[in-house]
């Protein structure tokens, strides 16, 4: 009901709104989506100049999240993974007019790895210019990903005249097909079309982004011809554009997964019993269909298909049955999960047998208890992903079910490191975002390799079969053997549930119908502006 009265008031006020919309320019295009550019430090906002293709990095990543030539030409390593070289390309210039060189290049990465980066940084032992076009860094370990990290928007190249007094950012110059000509923060960025660009000049001439918090204020910008493009749009707002004729709806898998986090080091979730039940009683396919209106989205592991390696196929097409491994009271490695097969009662059924085999029995008022303490626990999530409480509140009414009492808090989304770095989180439901670093190796590497995990990963979860796999896949030069321990790897973090995957995500983007040559990036590098172009 709250949908519907929702669509009504959208198109309501879209009709009001859309007797004032201005002529649209013809030079000129607006963004908008929930993104919040808090500042010029591409350390914390880096994302969004990327998208914005103000700044660029070292190494590009295709849609298919391979490793493609971005500012560097070339890149070669030596046989244990330990030396990098990577080869720049000649003639691109900074907005500024100045030349990239390696040592500009030295100078921007210097800057960039003495703050936060999602990666180690202690890993790098040395980074040195080779010549005026090449750049080589040693590490104190062999690393197989290494590339991924110079994708990442942290790492993008800026020029020496960025940086002020104590290396400050003064003002941003990056080496793009548009430079900012004004900056707002954190609401507003505008940019211009660099005619120096050294790859294929942009057409549309000016982008604006403009940030809009909530997604029926986006779909309405959209609808009356005030925005070209949005992001982030909830199930109401697409169920409404998809009715106009002068809007395109886009849906596009991205390699985002949404997760429960567990903290394996709390009494109750320490017995893989219990984290495998608390898995199967989760009706995906329910929360896929029912909360965001899209099928085909449950996740019954951790990566999704378009991740390929890391993803483990369980037939020949995966929109057909899947199978997960999750155990049983019998210790059967392979479940039919409600993901597709749709045996909720019996995956039910079976998460009941997991408690009550673990030493939890249904008490009077149906919660279930052991020595005289009651199955309960805490879930943090947070609003900047509006469907998130939702898929909490689903998930607390299915636990219930199978007689776990859980409380559900609404928090900011740094509640989450927050609580995994003092000890203090549960469980949490947060979507992660795969493509911070496109080789899933440097994800698993940070995440899976260690009893800390990671603020979105894993939490004093100890599986030393995995761990010691991980540190011999990041050598591993042999192509058969490097799969074959993925897989491994990946089915044992299927047993052992250190997380719990709930459903891939998918993005919904909306454009008006004057814009040509619309593509989504899906590991969302881009907003892949400078390709599009105005209908006359």
């Amino acid at each position: 009901m709250r949908i519907r009265h929702l669509t009504i008031l959208l198109v309501v006020a879209s009709v009001l709104l859309s007797a004032c919309t201005p002529s649209q320019p013809t030079n000129k295009i607006l963004i908008s989506g929930p993104f919040e550019p808090v500042n010029n430090d591409p350390a914390s906002t880096g994302y969004m100049f990327t998208r914005m293709q103000i700044l660029e990095t070292l190494i590009d990543v295709d849609n298919q999240g391979q490793l493609i030539p971005g500012l560097a030409s070339s890149w070669s390593n030596d046989e244990d993974f330990t030396v990098w070289t990577f080869n720049l390309r000649p003639d691109v210039y900074f907005h500024d007019g100045t030349l990239m060189t390696a040592d500009a290049v030295y100078k921007s990465l210097s800057v960039a790895f003495g703050k936060p980066t999602p990666f180690s940084k202690d890993m790098i032992a040395n980074m040195e210019v080779v010549s005026e076009y090449s750049i080589k860094f040693t590490l104190n370990q062999s690393y197989r990903p290494f590339p991924s990290l110079l994708s990442n928007y942290a790492t993008a190249i800026v020029a020496p005249a960025t940086f002020g007094k104590f290396n400050r950012i003064k003002t941003l110059i990056g080496t793009g097909p548009y430079q900012i000509t004004h900056f707002e923060p954190p609401h507003n960025i505008t940019t211009t079309r660099f005619d120096n660009y050294w790859g294929e000049p942009a057409v549309i001439e000016n982008v604006e982004y403009v940030t809009g918090h909530r997604s029926e204020t986006r779909a309405l910008m959209v609808r009356t011809g005030q925005a070209d493009i949005v992001y982030n749009l909830d199930p109401a707002a697409v169920s409404m554009l998809r009715t106009d004729s002068d809007v395109n709806v886009f849906s596009d898998r991205i390699p985002r997964t949404t997760l429960v986090k567990l903290n394996s080091g709390h009494p109750i979730l320490s017995d893989v019993k219990v984290r495998r039940a608390l898995s199967l009683a989760i009706d995906r396919k329910g929360i896929a269909s029912g909360v965001m209106r899209i099928s085909n989205i449950s996740a019954d592991q951790l990566f999704g298909p378009n991740i390929r390696d890391w993803h483990i196929r369980s037939t020949a097409t995966d929109n057909a049955t899947n199978t997960i491994s999750m155990g049983d009271a019998d210790n059967n490695p392979t479940i039919k999960n409600s993901v597709e097969n749709g045996d909720l009662l019996l995956n039910r059924k079976k998460a009941a047998q997991l408690l009550t085999d673990a030493g939890w029995l249904v008490g009077e008022d149906g919660v279930r208890y052991k020595d005289g303490s009651p199955l309960t626990l805490d879930m943090i999530t947070y609003a900047n992903r509006p469907e998130l409480i939702t898929i909490a509140t689903a998930i607390q009414d299915q636990w219930a079910s199978i007689g776990v009492k859980l409380s559900v808090h609404m928090e900011n989304v740094s509640a989450i490191p927050s609580g995994h770095a003092d000890g203090t989180l549960q469980t949490a439901l947060m979507a992660r975002n795969f493509a911070n670093i496109p080789d899933p190796l440097g994800i698993m590497l940070a995440d899976f390799s260690s009893k800390e995990g990671g603020d979105w990963g894993p939490m004093n979860w100890q599986n030393e079969k995995v761990f010691s796999d991980l540190k011999t896949l990041s050598h591993t030069t042999d192509e058969h053997a490097y799969k074959s321990l993925i897989s491994s790897i990946m089915q044992e973090v299927q047993q052992d549930v250190p997380l719990i995957p709930v459903m891939y995500y998918v993005q919904q983007t909306a454009t008006s119908s004057r814009l040509r040559n619309f593509s989504f990036d899906p590991y969302e590098r881009s907003f892949r502006v400078s390709q599009m172009r105005i209908a006359p």
